[in-house]
């Protein structure tokens, strides 16, 4: 298996779709929010570049996208499960696969071979944590040990689950969280830090052309709660607090491209800890041209 990792406007889809079609791969989506029907232009889906061929079928197949109603609940436990199905379909085939993703939970939760589980919920924990800032909320998480993700908790409902997970998991034994190992190299792509944040900007400037705030607004009229949008964060937190009123659009619009940025700061914070946690990343220059990152990749698993 080939990883394809990276901060949010780095280009991860487009190099991972090129490095499929040399290698007559499939891709299977390491990101935790692409899996929501309807939520597409708020999660960066991209679905067009997936390699539309003459007969407007796609050419490069993906999974774990659009495989779960918006407004649901979708688990890293549920991620990991869904990922093995993937992975052994693929493989069962004789294909290759490419891991692409940018949320580094799911990601490293794979590559670590870290078992998680269905972690139920924790009504008292929930209640002593209620009325706590994000901020403090966060100082807690920091103070676990094990694996937790921090790059997409920007709500309290996301952070106190997030405790709640970790805390459920200070009662379960090392040796129970075992997971497949998979033979990988894990590729990042690497941006400077301006050129990142240009592409953020455009690139939120481009999809709110394209309809994002239509897409918030037909999500609500499907019955789906403000509240259940806004934890999904980023996009669908900001957007979803315009369209019922509670910021202006300009403020929108400034506050949401303050927290991407931040996101992918965390991202990248998140992927060097992984270094640090033992896994090998072989930076890839994102300023390359395309046929030069995937001759990069290729000259690298020959070795």
């Amino acid at each position: 298996m080939i990883t394809i990792l990276g901060p949010t406007a780095s280009g991860k889809t487009s190099l991972a779709v090129a490095l499929a079609v040399r290698l007559d791969a499939e891709i299977i989506s390491g990101d935790s929010r692409q899996v929501y029907c309807g939520m597409d232009l708020g999660t960066g889906k991209d679905l067009n570049e997936y390699a539309i061929n003459k007969d407007g079928k796609v050419s490069v197949p993906y999974h774990l996208i659009d495989i779960v109603p918006a407004g649901s609940k979708y688990t890293v436990y549920d991620f990991q499960r869904d990922f093995l199905c993937a992975y052994q379909d693929i493989t069962s085939r004789g294909k290759k696969v490419v891991f692409c993703g940018g949320s580094g939970l799911y990601v490293e939760s794979v590559l670590r071979s870290y078992r998680l589980f269905d972690v139920p919920a924790n009504p008292p924990l929930r209640c002593s944590l209620e009325g706590k800032s994000l901020a403090e909320l966060t100082e807690i998480l920091s103070s676990f040990k094990t694996l937790h993700n921090t790059t997409d908790v920007d709500s309290p409902q996301r952070a106190i689950r997030a405790i709640e997970i970790e805390t459920f998991y200070q009662h379960i034994p090392a040796e129970q969280r075992s997971f497949p190992t998979i033979p990988n190299v894990t590729f990042g792509i690497d941006i400077p830090r301006e050129l990142r944040r240009q592409r953020i900007t455009e690139r939120l400037h481009a999809r709110l052309e394209a309809g994002m705030l239509d897409e918030v607004r037909h999500l609500l009229d499907s019955g789906i709660a403000p509240e259940d949008l806004i934890y999904y964060g980023l996009e669908y937190k900001y957007l979803t607090r315009h369209v019922i009123g509670e910021i202006s659009y300009d403020q929108m619009v400034h506050d949401l491209e303050i927290a991407i940025h931040q996101f992918a700061k965390r991202q990248m914070t998140w992927f060097r800890g992984m270094e640090r946690r033992g896994i090998i990343i072989h930076w890839i220059d994102g300023t390359l041209p395309m046929e030069e990152k995937v001759s990069q990749i290729l000259d690298t698993i020959k070795e």
